[in-house]
């Protein structure tokens, strides 16, 4: 009987190891608008490339108020 409990105390270890490296990487993502994009934004792929060449951003996309928004690692 101990040597399962030990087991399953094991198996709870690895499994919370795993979900803290999981969060680690997924990390959290915020948002702005973009500070090197002017007018209005009707191309999401230049957006994107613009952001991850001049802003250093994850991703960026066209939104409401047609601005580009950019989403980077907090």
């Amino acid at each position: 009987m101990s040597s399962l409990c030990i087991t399953a105390q094991l198996l709870c270890i690895d499994f919370l190891e795993i979900e803290r490296k999981v969060m680690m990487v997924e990390g959290r993502v915020c948002q702005r608008r973009s500070q090197t994009w002017t007018g209005f934004c009707g191309n999401t792929r230049g957006c994107d490339i613009q952001f991850k060449r001049w802003e250093r951003a994850s991703h960026g996309a066209c939104h409401a108020q047609f601005a580009c928004f950019c989403y980077f690692n907090c």
